[in-house]
């Protein structure tokens, strides 16, 4: 149809050149040629323009500017996030939790087994998959209780609740200092035209997957429930998680449970001991986890979310030559376990006028100070806090201020890809607290290692940038580059626990049964 009009256009215009012709001079004609043929050229291409114009949605350009300029605070992300991804009526009916038949459950289970197995030896066999990328995630369809009604709470309180405390912290800075479980969800369960990271991709359908991600909002229901409420939603949550086929299969190995704060999900967690957590750190004196519970090669150490803002290059620029301050921290400098240390830290560095050490919190007043703090220091204190980790280490490091680690049962993340010797000072507790030894170090260290030092900082900062859209290399990307790397492990594990027998032997485990140790 469109081809016949075609042809009858064209034999139109051939028509009205051919009298022009017979009316006009030669020079009459050679212009009336020339007119012609540029109109025929410029028709097409304004038309091909507009038409491409018109149908480019506006959410593509919106995308395209979304993904050059990342949004890195988790108020503003998460404000953008319950517009437009609020759940629809039907998220909200599945918050109904019943009795679920375990047979039927293990019989799901079995079919599910089988199609993963059938599914892994097409792609071993025919499909030749090379590598372990891009890694295969479904995330689980939680009642909304478990996720966006938990998002809303501290959507809807944080302004109203900004003096609400935890141990002398303001709630929702530490709230949001361990909102990892909001970052890596949100990015998994975007469109795919808005995410940019190659490494993952969310699946669903569970027999493709390769992990299974959990979204409850675990730090949040801590800190701003009941306490009686808040168990009752985490029983609840183990109940639901537990009943899944999925887990039924793999007794929750190939799990993802994010608990990044050393309290949340506590009352319960040891019912899913075999899931892969996500935390900040790996205490194994037994304050915070029980021996057992967690270990390097099941679980995975993720970084806090900065309190202080991003030093870009121009930052880092400027400030180097105003860095005056040898060394710096601010914080409470009284705390409990492996924190203690602080006090005595405290007591062999104060009155040297090239050292500051304030007391201090994480609020919005402590967050200025401690940016203009660490801005102006060449090497900024990292000691043990309750845990043995602290978010000052990543504050640090996207400040371009050298941390300098004073923390023996420090485990970090990342470090099967980061190497942190070129960023930091490794100290033991011991050398640290003798009087005068840690700043007589310090001086002693050559200008040239502070450079190369300064240069990685600033090349380091993107790896601890949590951020929507997340980016290539960001924390979210390493997350999911770290975690292909346990996934041989897991499936044998998981192989290994359906066929030995009840009660033969025990499951090996690389279980870290002594703690880690700063050599001295």
């Amino acid at each position: 149809m469109n081809a016949c009009k075609h042809k009858k256009t064209m034999g139109g215009r051939q028509h009205f050149v051919q009298r022009l012709f017979r009316s006009s001079s030669m020079s009459s004609r050679r212009a009336i040629l020339a007119t012609f043929a540029l109109i025929v050229v410029i028709i097409p291409i304004t038309l091909y323009y507009l038409s491409f114009h018109n149908n480019t949605p506006h959410s593509s350009s919106k995308s395209q500017f979304m993904k050059a300029h990342p949004q890195h605070s988790f108020v503003l992300s998460l404000e953008k996030f319950l517009k437009t991804r609020s759940p629809q009526q039907s998220s909200r009916s599945s918050d109904n939790l019943e009795s679920v038949d375990d047979n039927l459950t293990q019989e799901a289970a079995k079919r599910l087994d089988d199609a993963m197995w059938a599914r892994e030896r097409l792609e071993l066999t025919e499909y030749h998959k090379e590598g372990p990328f891009p890694l295969r995630i479904y995330v689980y369809d939680m009642p909304s209780k478990f996720t966006f009604d938990l998002l809303w709470l501290f959507h809807n309180t944080y302004r109203e609740t900004a003096n609400l405390t935890s141990n002398g912290s303001p709630v929702h800075r530490l709230i949001e200092q361990h909102s990892i479980d909001y970052w890596l969800w949100a990015d998994l369960i975007a469109p795919e035209s808005e995410r940019q990271l190659k490494t993952v991709v969310r699946v669903h359908r569970q027999e493709e997957a390769d992990f299974f991600y959990i979204p409850f909002f675990t730090t949040i229901s801590y800190f701003l429930l009941e306490k009686a409420e808040c168990k009752q939603l985490y029983r609840a949550a183990l109940k639901w998680i537990k009943d899944q086929p999925a887990w039924h299969r793999s007794n929750g190995r190939d799990h993802i449970l994010p608990v990044h704060h050393p309290w949340s999900f506590k009352s319960v967690r040891r019912s899913m001991k075999n899931a892969i957590w996500l935390l900040p750190d790996m205490d194994s004196t037994g304050n915070w986890y029980k021996p057992g519970d967690v270990w390097l090669e099941k679980d995975l150490i993720l970084p806090y979310v900065p309190n202080t803002d991003f030093c870009d290059d121009a930052c880092l620029a400027q400030s180097w030559p105003q860095r005056k301050t040898l060394l710096f921290f601010r914080g409470r400098l009284k705390r409990n376990a492996g924190g203690k240390i602080r006090s005595k830290l405290v007591a062999v560095l104060q009155n040297n006028s090239d050292v500051i050490i304030e007391e201090g919190s994480i609020g919005e007043a402590g967050k200025v100070a401690t940016q203009n703090g660490m801005r102006s220091s060449v090497f900024c204190l990292s000691p043990a806090g309750d845990t043995p980790s602290s978010a000052r280490l990543f504050d640090a490091i996207v400040s371009g201020c050298i941390p300098v680690l004073v923390s023996d049962e420090l485990e970090l993340p990342f470090e099967g890809i980061l190497d942190y010797r070129k960023v930091a000072l490794f100290v033991s507790s011991v050398d640290a607290i003798q009087p005068g030894w840690l700043l007589d170090h310090l001086r002693h260290i050559s200008p040239k290692e502070v450079k190369g030092m300064r240069s990685n900082l600033a090349k380091f900062s993107k790896h601890f940038q949590y951020s929507s859209p997340a980016q290539p290399l960001g924390p979210e990307d390493l997350t999911w580059r770290m975690m292909a790397g346990k996934l041989s492990a897991i499936k044998m594990h998981i192989r290994r626990s359906q066929r030995v027998v009840n009660g033969s032997r025990s499951l090996c485990t690389c279980e870290c049964r002594y703690p880690n140790s700063t050599k001295h």
